[in-house]
């Protein structure tokens, strides 16, 4: 249920979009609120009985992990990982702590704390003497040296990434991905560049200047532990 309340609040909210932290007059009644959330849950509950309904065996367990991705040891995740899924944080480009606040407020957490620990986000990078673009690459550097010590030999990392400006200049995150992941003995194994179909894209295609993204894969060719 708080799932199904979180996928809304924007919608309901006086925020214009997931995208863009604006404020705009949406005349939501008491309603309106409710038949939103109505849907939600109820496609939800439909989600999740075609999904369990449809396997032959129990579903597998799923483990979350809410911590802040650079304080995170090994021994914490407990498992050895055969594919990794993500889409990284680009540097001064979307701030997942100021877009998704409200849904954040309504679930108990606290958005500035996130803001603090955020990888890319905005005010560490407009802030006087703030991060640049090698400090991202340290970061993600960091990232990659821990997915070193879980994954399997052999086992592939994907990420989706965009492009980044700081201060002016065009950032390629491709590049400080590959030059991160190096260092942990990871391999690029595959990069695709697409464009982004103007009616798929999560940001506002009034507003976005994202229009391509990579698709890029490392494989794990020294793996720290057997």
């Amino acid at each position: 249920m708080q799932v199904a309340l979180s996928s809304i609040i924007v919608r309901v909210s006086n925020q214009e979009s997931d995208t863009r932290y604006a404020a705009m007059e949406k005349n939501v009644s008491a309603d309106d609120v409710f038949r939103l959330f109505s849907r939600a849950a109820l496609a939800l509950d439909g989600a999740l009985c075609e999904f369990i309904g449809g396997l032959p065996v129990t579903p597998g367990k799923a483990r979350i992990v809410n911590r802040d991705i650079l304080s995170v040891t090994p021994d914490e995740l407990g498992v050895r990982a055969g594919l990794v899924i993500t889409s990284p944080p680009y540097p001064n480009a979307y701030e997942y702590w100021l877009y998704h606040k409200y849904r954040m407020y309504w679930l108990g957490m606290d958005p500035i704390a996130v803001r603090e620990r955020e990888i890319g986000a905005r005010p560490h990078y407009h802030k006087v003497n703030g991060q640049d673009e090698h400090d991202f690459e340290r970061q993600m550097g960091a990232v990659f040296g821990l997915l070193a010590e879980v994954m399997l030999p052999q086992a592939k990392a994907c990420f989706i990434v965009g492009r980044s400006i700081i201060r002016g200049r065009l950032i390629d995150n491709v590049k400080l991905l590959i030059d991160a992941s190096a260092q942990h003995g990871f391999v690029l194994w595959d990069a695709i560049e697409r464009q982004i179909p103007a009616r798929r894209k999560s940001f506002n295609p009034v507003n976005s200047r994202i229009n391509r993204e990579h698709l890029v894969v490392f494989s794990l060719e020294t793996p720290t532990c057997g």
